[in-house]
């Protein structure tokens, strides 16, 4: 078992761009013309190389770059009971394009089963060693919990849960089986995407919540909540973080907004062990809401954008590194990208190449800063 301690100084969110022969082989596969054993084959090994690449770079985290799942959140969700999609061309409309995602909706009550993102973790886990430790990301429980209550799902949600309490509850618990099962696995790292507080940040979030007739607060409150009841009886060898996101598809995003509004909620109460923060642009806003972060959590500055494959200048990240540490000091701050390279298989608009010269300036500037 790995002593490293995550999220390390210099540290990333989780999954990279799909190498050509990975999506190759999966067209191929999709048109019958490659059994699943020959797919899963050249999934295993893509996976293998990718982690070589992260333990060559220096990094002290590994993890298999996502790259057996389509969507970074709804692939976890429909390994779930009671929860079925289907591709219809529907999507979510981002800044720039739509994102295309499959329709995810329950079709019964939720419950926890054998997941098949531990079975994944597995795989991972027999190339941790000394020096790293395999982390494995999943949407968060807010994000499960939102993505039954959108408008387009809420009456067919109603169905199976007559009130939005009645649905954290059963999300919240199935949630709890799955972090048993990861932890039975050798699971001691696992991450929470969650963009669901990235989408009610702003002005724009306020407004769209009030034409929904909701209470934005409330909405706040059943995200903890879902989020904190998912969390209750974590051993506590394990550590779970959480990274908030505005939405990341190829190169664009879906909100903008500080984190003001939400710091009361998560920074200050959520139950992570970290947050990985996107800060990358003036969408975030400043670091004046991190003065709310508990002292209990550590904070992962994502200060180089994942969306651009423009280099970001040293000096400029340091200054904003120091600018951070007059609300959070500098011995529970580490840097990470932004967000993943590739939330969803389309990947965002740079190179394989360019992507490893971001993580090599994550780490130079970590090393420069903190001295390990």
């Amino acid at each position: 078992m790995s002593k490293i301690t995550t999220p390390y100084r210099y540290d990333f969110v989780g999954s990279f761009l799909r190498p050509q022969r990975l999506k190759e082989a999966k067209i191929s596969f999709q048109n019958n013309e490659i059994t699943q054993e020959a797919y899963d084959e050249i999934v295993n090994e893509e996976i293998t190389k990718v982690v070589a690449k992260q333990k060559e770079l220096g990094f002290h985290v590994i993890t298999d770059g996502e790259f057996r799942r389509t969507f970074w959140h709804l692939d976890f969700m429909w390994g779930l009971e009671g929860v079925a999609h289907e591709n219809t061309g529907n999507g979510v409309k981002f800044d720039a394009e739509l994102a295309v995602l499959d329709d995810t909706y329950l079709v019964g009550k939720i419950k926890a089963k054998a997941h098949p993102f531990v079975e994944y973790f597995k795989f991972l886990k027999q190339f941790e060693d000394e020096n790293t430790v395999a982390k494995y990301t999943i949407p968060a429980p807010a994000q499960t919990f939102q993505q039954m209550v959108v408008p387009m799902n809420l009456e067919n949600t109603r169905k199976y849960y007559a009130t939005n309490e009645e649905l954290i509850k059963d999300i919240g618990k199935a949630y709890q089986e799955v972090i048993k099962q990861f932890y039975d696995a050798g699971c001691r790292n696992l991450q929470l995407d969650d963009c669901t507080w990235g989408a009610v940040v702003g002005d724009a979030a306020a407004l769209r919540y009030k034409s929904l007739g909701e209470n934005l607060e409330d909405v706040k409150q059943q995200l903890l909540e879902v989020n904190n009841l998912a969390l209750e009886g974590k051993p506590e060898d394990m550590v779970i973080t959480s990274h908030i996101c505005r939405g990341n598809y190829h190169s664009t995003f879906f909100t903008s907004g500080p984190y003001d509004t939400v710091a009361d909620y998560v920074f200050a109460k959520e139950n992570v062990d970290a947050l990985f923060l996107e800060y990358d642009d003036e969408r975030s806003g400043g670091f004046a809401p991190l003065a709310k972060v508990s002292e209990d959590k550590t904070v992962v500055l994502g200060l180089i954008t994942t969306k651009s494959p423009v280099l970001e200048d040293k000096k400029t990240v340091i200054k904003r590194i120091n600018e951070a540490a007059r609300y959070v000091p500098l011995d529970r701050l580490c840097l990470s990208p932004q967000c993943g390279f590739a939330s969803c298989e389309i990947g965002n608009k740079l190179t394989e190449e360019e992507q490893w010269a971001k993580l090599r300036l994550v780490k130079e500037i970590a090393e420069e800063v903190w001295g390990e």
